[in-house]
Parts: C-alpha cells; structure tokens; sequence
C-alpha cells in the first residue's frame, strides 16, 4: 500500500509516455520565450509600421513584460486549485488569440492587445515545471526540470533569428501568424500528451490578492520599464514607485490574515525560498543585459567600435547562448542529483560573472562576444535549472505552480529592470554619428560592470541557501 500521492503519481503516468509528456511541456516553454524576442527585429521599424509615435510603440513591448509578470504567479496558483493541465491550455489559448488579434490589426491598440493576451503565456513555464513534480520519479525531475527551464533561454534565442528573417522577407503580420500557429500545436499536442491533474489543491480565488497584486506589480514594473523614458523624478513615475510599494505592502498585509491566500507569504519567507527568490532577480539582470548589450555592439558600425553585422548576423551569434543550455540540460539534471541545488546555482552565477568579466577585457572581436555569450548560456542553464529545485524542495506539493510562479515574476523583475537600466545607461552615455545617437564603447563597460554587480550579488545571496538533503518529487512539509 502506498500513500495517497504515490498512487495519484502511478496514475498520472500510465499514460502517456512520460518523455512524451516531458517534451510537449518543453515545447509549451518554447513558445511562451519566443513571445519576448518576437517583435525584437520589428521596434526600430514599428512607428512607421502602426502609424504612431515612438512612445506609444514602446507599448508593444513593455505590455507583454507587464502582463507576463503579473499573470505568471496568478497562473500558478489558478493551476494548485484547478489543475494545472487546464491552466495551461487556458494560457495557450490566449496566447492563440493575442495572436490573432495582432496579425489581424493594423492599428497599434490592436497589437498592444494582442501582445497583452500573449503575454499571459509565460506562465506555462513554472506550471510545466509542477506538472513534471506531479508525473516524475525523483531521479528523472532534476533533468526534465532543466530542461523546461532552458525552454526561458532557447526560445528566445530561436526566436530572434527567425523573427529576425520574417522581419526582412517577409509582412510584419506574418509573426503573428507564426505566433498563433505555434499556439495552435502546442495546444493540440498538451490535449494528446499532458495527463489530467489528480493533485490539487482545493480552495477559493482570493481576487482581492490578485486585483492587488496586479495594481503593485504594474506600478512597480512601470517605474523599472519607462522610468528612464518619463524622467525617474517626474511625478507620474514617482507616483508608479511609490503606489506600487504602498499597494504591495498593504497586499502583503493582507495575504498574512485571510484564508487561501493567493500566496502564502510563511511559505515564500522560508530562507531556501526567500534568497533563491531575490538572487533570481539578478539572474534575471545578467540574461537580459546581454540581450540588450550583445546585439547592439554587433549591429554598430565599425567606425564607432562596433563589428557592422546586420540583424540576422547579430541575431545568429546571440543565439548559441540559447542552445548550449539546451544542450546541456542532462549535465545540469546530473549535477542537481549530485552535488544538490545549491552549489549548481552557486557555480553557474559565478560562470556569468567571468562571462562579464572575459567580455569586459576582450572584446575586440566577434569571437568574443560568441565565447563570452557561451558561457553566459552555460551560467544561466545551470542557475535556472536549479532555482526551481530549490524552490521544490523547500515547499509543499500543493503550492509548487504558485511558488515557481512567483520565481518566475522576480526573474521578470531582473530582465525589466535590466532593460531599462541598460537602455538608460546606453542612451546617456551616446554620440551623434550621422544624425544618429549612438552609444560608445565606454556605455557598453558600464553595462557589463553592472551585470558583474548583479551576479555577484547572486552568488553571494546562494550562499545563504541551506543546503539541502535529496528528497522525493512530493515532500511532505509543514
């Protein structure tokens, strides 16, 4: 006789296959990161292509940011009470109809719509994650883990290039078109091989902790993204920051004293929680700076320092970041079993901070980039490998989606503000060439010195983390 979870485990994996199972969750990952890089090659172009001002364009962008952060730890606690399995088809369907939407629109409002609703999609990612707590055996999580884990990177450094190739052959709608039908098989496929959910967690939606943890993000993630663009003293950002932080700290208040809590604060404070949380953040800063540094040098003429590729050039030597922490998802699965979480996470920080360091000191040539955005990929496929067995290991069952959910929105936090503080830095510290502001050599050290702080402190915040013993996929937790 086994326990109750052992049994509700022995069912969900009759069938289908597990690997089956395992490949169509990472296939999900996959097109919820490419949603972030899709109209990457378009934004120089969008003005012109929507009719609107540069401002409003920027939209596009940040309104997928917006909603993916507040969505991600929603949908992870919509998935701990409803089922998982459900809530990610629910999210790939909206991410079907975003992408409608857009491909079918002309007019900006449109489009930010439609970016908006595909947004949502990026909480896929910490519910696949869950769904494979539910379905594996632990000697196989720790692999299928770092394997959707990478889907974060790989999607986007896929999706860049081809993004990139429709960009210039091809009508902007046609990314959209792409989009829907990526949503479309991914649909399809969830329906044939991710088996229905047995673990749940009964209770009630708390919609005030959702509506309040809405109106903090969005306050707080609007002062990171366009805090450089409004003016950081100017009264509308001041007023982002500081509502934002007053709502998130009555909201906090809140979810400490009512029942089923949207999040269960207790829980997110256990210290294996907690540091792995706020070290994700820089996580976040250092992926994100190299995808907003990397590109820029390479596209940049040769007569300012930079190496003249085109889009798709530079699009091509960004990406094997993406593929080598694909490749190297068994290594990171392996070491997990080995050596524990902790010390992954420990040793792919300190891989990004020497990528920095190796780019800050040579990078000259376009090899440099290539071996430092390597190792940068190497670093990041162990980090993020390990964060989630972190968080699984130090949590109950019941509150896996939720808890990966809210890792998700602080490595959300750590790529928004590493946008904004890099475009900030790159746009103040620029040149006139041609009419056309550029940013100097000395811009792009001051990015990379920020990326080495943010992974410093990571590396010095894993320190913290508690070391801890192997457990089996449903640990019983108090």
């Amino acid at each position: 006789m086994g326990t109750d979870d052992e049994k509700a485990r022995r069912r969900l994996s009759r069938t289908p296959p597990l690997w089956a199972s395992v490949a169509v969750l990472a296939f999900a990952g996959l097109c919820a990161s490419f949603m972030f890089t899709l109209v990457v090659p378009l934004q120089a172009e969008l003005p012109r292509l929507l009719n609107s001002s540069r401002e409003d364009t920027t939209w596009v962008v940040t309104i997928t940011l917006l909603v993916a952060a507040v969505a991600t730890p929603i949908s992870g606690r919509l998935g701990d009470m409803y089922g998982k399995r459900r809530v990610v088809v629910v999210l790939l369907a909206l991410l079907v109809l975003g992408s409608l939407i857009a491909a079918l629109s002309g007019s900006i409002v449109g489009v930010i719509i439609g970016r908006g609703l595909q947004g949502g999609v990026t909480g896929v990612i910490p519910l696949g994650i869950a769904i494979m707590r539910d379905i594996l055996p632990p000697q196989r999580l720790g692999t299928a883990v770092a394997l959707m884990s990478a889907t974060m990177g790989v999607g986007g450094a896929i999706g860049m290039p081809v993004a990139a190739l429709l960009a210039v052959h091809a009508d902007w709608h046609t990314l959209f078109w792409l989009a829907a039908a990526l949503g479309v098989v991914g649909l399809v496929l969830v329906f044939l091989f991710v088996p229905e959910d047995v673990l749940r967690s009964p209770g009630r939606l708390d919609i005030p902790g959702a509506i309040g943890l809405a109106i903090g993000l969005t306050g707080l993630l609007l002062f990171v993204s366009r805090g450089a663009e409004w003016g950081w003293t100017a009264p509308l950002t001041l007023v982002c920051i500081v509502g934002g932080v007053a709502v998130l700290l009555v909201w906090g208040w809140y979810q400490l004293r009512t029942t089923d809590p949207l999040l269960d604060l207790r829980v997110a404070a256990r210290p294996a929680v907690l540091f792995t949380n706020i070290a994700a953040i820089g996580m976040g800063f250092a992926l994100f700076a190299s995808n907003v540094t990397f590109p820029q040098m390479l596209e940049l003429p040769v007569v300012t320092g930079g190496f003249g590729l085109d889009m798709v050039g530079a699009a091509l030597i960004v990406m094997p970041a993406g593929l080598v922490m694909m490749v190297i998802s068994p290594l990171s699965g392996w070491l997990e079993r080995t050596i524990g979480p902790r010390p992954l996470f420990t040793g792919g920080a300190t891989a990004i901070v020497l990528a920095y360091v190796f780019v800050l000191l040579w990078s000259t040539e376009v090899w440099h980039i290539l071996v430092a955005n390597i190792l940068i990929g190497v670093g990041i496929g162990f980090t993020f490998a390990a964060m989630p067995m972190i968080i699984m290991r130090s949590v109950p069952a019941n509150e896996t989606g939720a808890s990966n959910g809210l890792n998700a929105l602080f490595r959300s936090v750590g790529t928004s503000s590493a946008s904004a503080v890099m475009g900030g830095v790159l746009a103040a510290m620029s040149v006139e060439v041609d009419g056309v502001a550029l940013p100097t050599r000395e811009a792009f050290q001051v990015c990379f010195w920020l990326a080495i702080a943010a992974g410093i402190v990571a590396v010095v915040l894993s320190l913290f983390i508690p070391r801890q013993r192997a457990v089996e996929a449903h640990p019983s937790l108090p």
